[in-house]
């Protein structure tokens, strides 16, 4: 029996006023989640929770406001790359960042290893920082969409994180109270994703699309691919070492490909379309890493730490061999995110501490012929842990054949 407009809002009304119990809201996730949503359902889950607290509407002060959201992965640092190359192009942006989830890392986990760093921004304080220096990124506040701020944290512990439905309700009750002009979504898709097979993905950037339009906002999807990590690196500090690598030219192909893709798109959604020489100019004139400075500095970031960034990983290094020739055949990314958050560098608890140096960098891709003995992947830990390593290297699995996956699986662009 299909769900009532009313009956969606009630729900939403009992996670953000405590009138339903935490078993109550657990028992409709789950129902939602086997039995699904059709897309009236979804679009008033969305609606009811973009209302459940405030809208910001930012594109009101901000005209060509861009926004952008990934949905999750390993080594997924577009979104500490993409708001500096906009905002030296000329382009605004404002970001709410988000912890991690399951096996994913979060953007402002990776933030906050920089020494300083402020992610509790009001409405007010986003405008004076576009204003200033063209980007804002904070965590999401209590005051939007607050059922969500609830409803998250059971997702994880009653095994509906990759319910489409409830990604779509969640991601967009976000993204639309922020009130950007335009919105580009990342959907990943591979092992390492929340997704792992194109079509779910699809239907998840068809979703995001269809709603957001719907609800007045110019919105595009790339389709990306998550099968290995994105980029080299994972972990906190390593991630943002990485970032600022890409700001400065020196950035891994693949993911300066996709973070390129994304503002190119979004661009185009405000008007204002950049094109692949207006990027790579931003970088090689030194504009998007001045930007990034200036970013860090007024939302709080250690002068200290601007002037020289300490980096630090781990102090235990090792590295992870393979067992024999041929070629890196299948890289098991989910676990290696899940491994990562055992040695510290996630929370097992919404409590436990992060240790930003735990790290893991890959030295080969998928596809890449490798000798035995060769370097896999380097590990850092903080305490030499034989069980962990094994674990890791048993992610890496070198065979006969093996092919490099499609970076870019499919574009929604209404």
């Amino acid at each position: 029996m299909r769900l009532s407009e009313e009956e969606v809002r009630e729900f939403v009304r009992g996670a953000t006023d405590g009138s339903w119990t935490e078993g109550q809201l657990a028992a409709f996730l789950m129902a939602a989640a086997i039995r699904g949503l059709d897309v009236d359902e979804t679009r008033a889950l969305t609606l009811a929770m973009l209302e459940s607290g405030e809208r910001w509407r930012l594109a009101d002060d901000v005209p060509t406001l861009c926004d952008k959201h990934s949905t999750g992965g390993v080594g997924d640092k577009t979104s500490l790359v993409l708001p500096f190359l906009l905002a030296s192009c000329g382009l605004p942006i404002a970001m709410l960042a988000g912890r991690g989830l399951g096996h994913s890392g979060g953007t402002m986990d990776k933030l906050e290893s920089i020494p300083g760093i402020d992610l509790d921004l009001d409405r007010q304080r986003f405008l004076d920082l576009i204003a200033r220096c063209g980007i804002a990124i904070g965590g999401a506040t209590s005051g939007i969409a607050p059922a969500d701020r609830r409803l998250y944290a059971l997702r994880d512990v009653t095994a509906t994180v990759d319910s489409l439905p409830l990604i779509t309700g969640s991601i967009l009750s976000k993204k639309l109270a922020m009130g950007a002009a335009a919105v580009v979504f990342d959907v990943k898709v591979g092992n390492g994703a929340f997704l792992t097979d194109p079509e779910s993905a699809r239907e998840l950037a068809r979703s995001l699309v269809e709603i957001s339009r719907a609800l007045g906002t110019a919105v595009s999807a790339l389709i990306t691919d998550m099968n290995q990590p994105l980029g080299r690196t994972c972990g906190n500090t390593s991630e943002v070492k990485e970032s600022l690598d890409c700001l400065e030219g020196n950035g891994p192909a693949d993911l300066m490909e996709v973070t390129c893709l994304l503002a190119e798109e979004v661009s185009k959604l405000v008007g204002r379309p950049l094109s692949r020489a207006d990027l790579e100019d931003a970088v090689s004139s030194g504009r998007a890493r001045e930007r990034f400075d200036q970013w860090a500095g007024l939302q709080g970031a250690d002068p200290a730490w601007l002037r020289a960034p300490r980096l630090d990983l781990a102090p235990v290094e090792r590295p992870l061999r393979a067992p024999r020739s041929g070629r890196l055949a299948h890289v098991d990314t989910r676990q290696i995110g899940m491994l990562l958050i055992e040695a510290g560098a996630g929370r097992v608890r919404p409590d436990s501490k992060i240790d930003y140096g735990v790290s893991l960098e890959m030295r080969s891709r998928l596809g890449d012929e490798v000798r035995e003995g060769d370097e896999l992947a380097r590990l850092w830990l903080r305490r030499d842990d034989e069980r962990l390593v094994r674990l890791f290297e048993e992610c890496l699995t070198v065979g006969e054949e093996g092919t490099a996956p499609e970076l870019i699986l499919g574009n929604l662009t209404p």
